[in-house]
């Protein structure tokens, strides 16, 4: 005998109820008894009652920024929107129909022109000859560009070197496959904590000092191999499952290896890879806020650090770290949103277009 609707729904009754009486009292904790405005007599006034939003104007620039001079912070600030524009173009191909275009070489060298400006604004240099653009040491930088800059800087530094290696094991001569295995597990078998301690305090130790390698430049260096070493494994499973016929076929109509490579076997496994290299990148992104543990204030390291040195608003830890998880969720899902897009658009980015 079939059950009655409403039989049904009296069975997730309690459930429905629990669930209504948790979201009104997050409701009413988040939204509606909550301070906005940066106000901590008003915060404290709260008894914990209501959120303290509040924390966020009063230490968002820091939050921002890290430890780089308040006074120069409009220099991280144009680097962001040189960044953005940097990636707007990156992405012609997925804008709308009347606009988008190919990725040629004038649209490529615009975003390396972009990325290296942004930059350069960061660091800074005394040749420049004027003092609000004097240097400043990579360890002061933090925030929300060096979280960016770290990921973006990684990850495009990362796939060239995994496609490589996934060649490189995929060789059937041991002189190019045992290298890359070697370099693959050795790297994949140890925690990024682990190579990040190493790049800050070996590798000074290693390389020479009139190098000048900086702390950001070294945990980069660490960063970039670890992510490569992940990502070899993605493309090597990619290119595995490229059909034997189709490279067969380019053979027999006289394709050498690269013409191979670029025309047939890549663009395919590429776009197998697709899924598994956007939450490669997701996983890389959230990996930057390991490196706090060398002392460089991430976006995450830049809340510990103006937090722990308030006692004032110190005890509004949580407000700060659910809205930090909001900032880091919204930049997930736009990375999620763009391997979508390329998921739909690929036959439209095929090598030659």
């Amino acid at each position: 005998m079939a059950r009655s609707p409403l039989s049904a729904w009296l069975k997730q009754a309690p459930w429905l109820a629990l669930a209504g009486f948790v979201a009104w009292h997050l409701l009413d904790w988040a939204l509606i008894q909550a301070v906005f405005r940066p106000d901590l007599a008003a915060c404290q006034a709260l008894a914990r009652e209501g959120a303290c939003w509040g924390v966020v104007p009063q230490k968002g620039l820091t939050w921002l920024f890290g430890r780089y001079p308040e006074e120069w912070r409009w220099r991280p600030a144009l680097s962001l929107l040189l960044w953005a524009a940097a990636l707007l173009l990156l992405l012609r191909p997925l804008w709308p129909a009347r606009l988008k275009g190919p990725l040629n070489g004038p649209v490529l060298g615009s975003v390396l022109l972009l990325c290296l400006g942004g930059l350069a604004l960061l660091a800074g240099h005394t040749a420049l000859g004027h003092p609000s653009l004097a240097p400043v040491d990579s360890s002061q930088w933090g925030g929300l560009p060096l979280t960016l800059l770290l990921t973006a800087g990684a990850l495009s530094c990362s796939l060239p070197l995994a496609l490589l290696l996934a060649w490189a094991r995929l060789s059937p001569r041991a002189l190019w496959s045992w290298p890359a295995v070697l370099v693959i597990e050795v790297v994949r078998g140890a925690p990024l904590v682990m190579w990040l301690f190493m790049a800050a305090f070996l590798l000074p130790a290693l390389l020479p000092e009139a190098w000048g390698v900086g702390p950001v430049a070294r945990v980069w260096l660490v960063t970039t191999v670890f992510s490569a070493a992940y990502a070899a494994e993605i493309l090597r499973g990619s290119l595995r499952v490229v059909a034997q016929d189709q490279t067969e076929a380019a053979t027999v109509l006289g394709a050498h290896w690269w013409q191979r490579q670029r025309l047939v076997i890549l663009p395919q496994a590429f776009r197998s890879a697709l899924p598994a290299l956007v939450n490669h990148t997701i996983g890389l992104l959230k990996d930057t806020a390991l490196v706090m543990v060398v002392s460089l204030q991430d976006l995450t390291g830049s809340l510990s650090m103006s937090l722990n040195g308030d006692a004032d608003w110190r005890p509004y830890f949580l407000e700060a770290y659910l809205f930090i998880a909001l900032v880091y969720a919204a930049m997930c899902l736009g990375v999620a949103a763009v391997g979508r897009a390329l998921e739909r658009r690929y036959p439209a980015l095929g090598v030659g277009q």
